[in-house]
């Protein structure tokens, strides 16, 4: 009897501090802050950020702007962008039995609904065998080229079709540095066509040595951009932020990433509106080559050019030559116009027919002074016959 009432108090005793050592943890918890007295504070923990510590990835409205750009314009443009499959042949005709021959491939734009596209000669110029246009519905076209030039490394090839789409040309000249630059075309063949980079003009006027059938050539004034250009891009357009042509995608630099390089669209629009009116482009001929003062130092350290443009080489036969233009001249003006470069002055004189006079101020190469002469301009010829 004694030993269960002994029991029962050291119950009741053990339970009254359990409760006391419960309601004092309760007391001190409140009094830290870690539970919550009022129902209507709801103010959330605070953690503090870290540079170590992920963020929430966010683009900006300008990125954003960009990619619905870049978006637009490869819907507007794509349809008007081609692939050219060229049969090359080598040897000295393409009736000989024994030349090889190798397919390659290119891409090309659009210029006008009846067919004329714009590519690069080193895509449809030379000696081919055949060439099969590849159009956005899915048609397979065989073409012709009608004209080429190594040097500008442009050529005109012409399908037989009819409610093409076209892209319409921009201005190269109004580009500036770190604009949208988006370029389309048929990377590594034509089972990636039609495809869509992007990125900026990377810098203007910049010139570059290549080798052509013609020999060592530099191209000059060509727009630099870093948006992805790679082989079977040739001959591909390089457009704007409005889905206007700017350039034709022409050579990458192999040896380093995001370097490449289209020529201007301005010097091709005289050539293509030409086929346009009058289904040919007979070329008006001057018969001189110049580079400009970004090409000097390459040639000749100790020459210093100011303004103008140094002719290297005159055509004994050609009209320049028997108005006195001789090697060493410095050509400023065409017809009151300022020449900086050979493709300014290749613009100018596409926009004219032969038999069309010009008056080419130059500084003479034997005088030093300032003169102005009237040039007629002739049809250039290659291999014998008059371009068309």
């Amino acid at each position: 009897m004694t030993q269960r009432r002994g029991s029962s108090f050291f119950k009741y005793i053990l339970t009254s501090l359990i409760t006391s050592v419960g309601v004092c943890v309760i007391l001190l918890a409140l009094a830290s802050g870690y539970l919550t007295r009022d129902g209507n504070n709801t103010e959330a923990p605070q953690t503090e950020i870290t540079e170590d510590m992920p963020r929430p990835q966010q683009i900006s409205l300008e990125e954003q702007a960009e990619s619905s750009t870049v978006a637009a314009v490869a819907k507007s443009a794509s349809s008007g962008v081609v692939g050219i499959s060229v049969l090359k042949v080598g040897g000295d005709s393409i009736f000989d039995s024994n030349v090889s021959e190798k397919w390659g491939v290119g891409s090309g734009v659009i210029v006008s609904r009846d067919g004329y596209i714009l590519t690069n000669h080193h895509v449809a110029g030379g000696k081919n065998k055949r060439i099969i246009v590849s159009l956005s519905d899915g048609r397979n076209v065989d073409g012709v080229t009608k004209w080429s030039d190594p040097v500008l490394d442009l050529a005109v090839v012409k399908i037989e079709a009819e409610g093409l789409t076209t892209i319409p040309f921009g201005d190269a000249t109004k580009l500036q540095v770190g604009e949208t630059a988006i370029a389309i075309g048929n990377p590594l063949g034509l089972q990636f066509q039609r495809t869509v980079t992007s990125g900026i003009i990377s810098a203007l006027n910049r010139t570059i040595k290549i080798e052509t059938d013609e020999g060592v050539n530099y191209m000059e004034d060509l727009i630099q951009t870093d948006a992805s250009i790679n082989p079977g891009n040739s001959g591909g357009p390089l457009l704007n932020s409005k889905g206007e042509v700017v350039g034709i995608n022409t050579i990458k630099v192999t040896s380093a990433e995001a370097i490449g390089f289209a020529i201007p669209i301005n010097v091709a629009i005289p050539i293509i509106n030409r086929f346009v009116e009058k289904g040919e482009f007979i070329e008006p001929y001057m018969g001189v080559f110049a580079y400009d003062k970004e090409v000097i130092p390459y040639l000749n350290q100790d020459l210093k050019l100011d303004k103008g443009i140094y002719v290297v080489n005159v055509d004994e036969n050609g009209p320049a030559h028997k108005s006195g233009i001789r090697k060493g001249c410095i050509i400023i003006q065409v017809d009151g116009i300022d020449m900086h470069t050979m493709l300014q002055l290749r613009t100018h004189i596409y926009s004219k027919n032969p038999g069309d006079v010009i008056n080419v101020t130059h500084i003479s190469q034997e005088t030093g002074e300032a003169m102005t002469v009237p040039i007629r301009l002739s049809a250039k010829e290659r291999d014998g016959l008059i371009t068309r």
